[in-house]
């Protein structure tokens, strides 16, 4: 089974605006679904690379996308997904700035009271080149200033997304979870070596913890990414491991539940941001009360539709690309039952026709164009 939908690179597909947890929604509901912090990139994507950059050459890319990027890869998937999000961010006042905060605000509907604009400040750059289904990454940036920090009491939200620094604690995090938000976390790659669980204090508040293999099983010192997340159950309830090409496994620690869906191939374009889309989609259908099995397949599903496109926040998919891919995968030819039975819980989720359609916004070659009227 592929993740194709068909469409083109440069057509935008519009959007049938769905509410996964319309029926869950109450008068009494915090006013967002999904609160995060961290930082805005601009990012600046080549494609169509046919090997590394060779030291001392020129090397032309046969394609190119520029979006928002860093924490907005993962704002924008949560937003397309149907979920309120809040984001608080530094945005430099540069045009690279503007651009990012009026795509983010504008054109994804992503809350931005909590963020701010930083005189002075100009916009983190990240230069992404793939090939080879890899990606190598160059970024330039600065830490904005101190009293720019993120919100002392992040707004009340059913979930946030946090990102675990090694060795750090943000507060934010601890105060999130003390008002009833179910805090998600994932992690980057440990520069210091250590690998410890308790240089991760904030873990403690977490409802889930997503690590790739690598890290899981580091973070365990267990030789198998299975084991790992089973082990991580002791220090968080549900532990989520990402095993790259082949899939996902899940456990959740109070009910002993453990589910594992295997990836869906596809043909990569840009890997940029899959991590942060397999995560959105895996929160989405935490709130909205799937089994664990249907939020493990559904997230490693929209991972895949979001590496057909560029950029890693304007290639995330929404509804109306889950939909065209499920209608697409049932007509084709030759698809194995069993595999199309682990979907068959998107026929109750998805519209029968698109209601209030909406542009799809995706990364361009450039930035700066005048805005259309």
């Amino acid at each position: 089974m592929t993740a194709s939908t068909g469409e083109g690179h440069h057509r935008h597909p519009r959007q049938a605006q769905v509410d996964p947890l319309a029926a869950r929604r109450a008068s009494t509901d915090p006013p967002w679904d999904v609160y995060l912090t961290g930082t805005v990139f601009l990012d600046i994507i080549f494609t169509g690379l046919d090997s590394a950059p060779v030291r001392g050459t020129e090397s032309w890319a046969r394609g190119m996308g520029s979006s928002p990027g860093g924490v907005a890869n993962m704002a924008a998937a949560l937003a397309r997904l149907g979920l309120r999000t809040s984001l608080a961010a530094a945005f430099g006042d540069d045009h690279y700035g503007e651009y990012c905060w009026d795509t983010l605000e504008q054109g994804e509907g992503i809350d931005l009271t909590a963020s701010r604009t930083v005189p002075g400040w100009h916009s983190p750059v990240t230069v992404s080149m793939a090939y080879e289904g890899e990606r190598t990454m160059v970024s330039h940036g600065h830490e904005p200033p101190p009293e720019e920090a993120a919100p002392a009491s992040p707004p009340h939200a059913r979930a946030a997304v946090a990102s675990l620094v090694p060795g750090k604690r943000a507060p934010w995090i601890a105060q999130a979870a003390s008002r009833g938000t179910r805090v998600f976390a994932d992690v980057g790659w440990d520069d210091t070596g250590a690998w410890d669980l308790a240089g991760l204090p904030d873990l403690e508040h977490c409802e889930a913890f997503l690590p790739n293999a690598q890290e899981a099983m580091r973070y365990t010192g267990s030789g198998c990414p299975r084991a790992a997340a089973r082990a991580l159950t002791e220090y968080v309830p549900l532990a989520v491991v990402t095993l790259g090409a082949e899939g996902a496994y899940a456990v959740d620690g109070r009910t002993g539940e453990t589910a594992e869906v295997p990836a869906i191939a596809v043909e990569a374009l840009d890997p940029t941001g899959a991590g942060d889309v397999f995560v959105a989609g895996f929160v989405t259908g935490t709130l909205a009360d799937w089994p664990l099995a249907d939020r493990l397949a559904f997230a490693g599903l929209t991972a895949a539709l979001s590496v057909q496109e560029f950029g890693g926040s304007l290639s995330a998919p929404g509804w109306s690309e889950v939909a065209e891919w499920w209608r697409r995968v049932q007509s084709a030819e030759g698809q194995n039952p069993e595999a199309l039975r682990r979907y068959a819980f998107l026929d109750d989720l998805l519209p029968t026709q698109e209601a209030t359609p909406w542009p799809r916004l995706r990364a361009v070659p450039t930035i700066g164009f005048g805005r259309s009227a």
